[in-house]
């Protein structure tokens, strides 16, 4: 599943269900000049990010890319780990949804094409995020947020197989979905291996498998039949 940070706009991807219930209510943004320097600051900290790393990450850096007043941006983000935590706001607020192929196996392989696409672009800013929240606590809270919301969007892709009658009742959309994603941020994220462009099918393939044979059926509570 990718983190889509290539943004861009201000919360538009190319890459991603609303908040949690319970989560904090949708908020109003900013429009004009205010929404017009937000989108280039955040821009220019995904470019930076991409070609420099977190270590080069610098405000003043960011304010000279966006062609913002440093003044700017030190009064309104304070710190790299403002910027950052901005970053995955940001990403949040996009529209995003999972393809619908019409199977659960496509439906898969496009999940798992769009990650390897966006693990892969030069520069890649989804693994320059990834590598960042292991060195900023604001990087890590806000990859977290991202991948609980990603994760509960695509439990779509695995209701439409149950009601398809592909997967059996009660499956647990979770750990099919890590399954079935999973081999390709060890790959690309971990191993740093070349990416290879049949991975994405062979690993849904296997998840389907896997889940068709009831790999992935949550156990009932005890004295309960499910």
């Amino acid at each position: 599943m990718t983190l889509p940070a290539e943004q861009t706009g201000d919360g538009a991807t190319t890459s991603a269900v609303p908040p949690s219930q319970g989560g904090p209510p949708a908020r109003r943004r900013p429009g004009g000049r205010t929404s017009r320097i937000r989108t280039q600051v955040l821009g220019a900290v995904r470019a930076e990010l991409g070609e420099r790393g977190y270590d080069e990450l610098t405000l003043d850096g960011v304010a000279a890319r966006a062609g913002v007043h440093r003044a700017t941006v030190y009064r309104r983000w304070r710190n790299v780990g403002g910027l950052l935590a901005d970053v995955f706001e940001a990403t949040g607020d996009d529209d995003w949804q999972p393809q619908d192929t019409g199977s659960l196996r496509g439906d898969l392989a496009a999940l798992n094409h769009e990650s390897q696409a966006a693990l892969t672009a030069r520069p890649s800013i989804a693994a320059a995020l990834i590598a960042a929240s292991f060195r900023s606590e604001e990087a890590a809270r806000g990859v977290r947020r991202l991948w609980e919301d990603r994760y509960a969007r695509c439990e779509v892709i695995v209701d439409r197989a149950v009601r398809r009658g592909e997967l059996p009742p009660h499956t647990d959309a979770r750990r099919l979905l890590v399954a079935a994603t999973a081999p390709l941020y060890h790959q690309l994220v971990l191993l740093r291996t070349p990416p290879d462009p049949d991975l994405p099918d062979q690993t849904a393939r296997t998840a389907v498998l896997a889940a068709s044979a009831g790999a992935f059926v949550k156990s009932p509570p005890d004295g309960q039949v499910v």
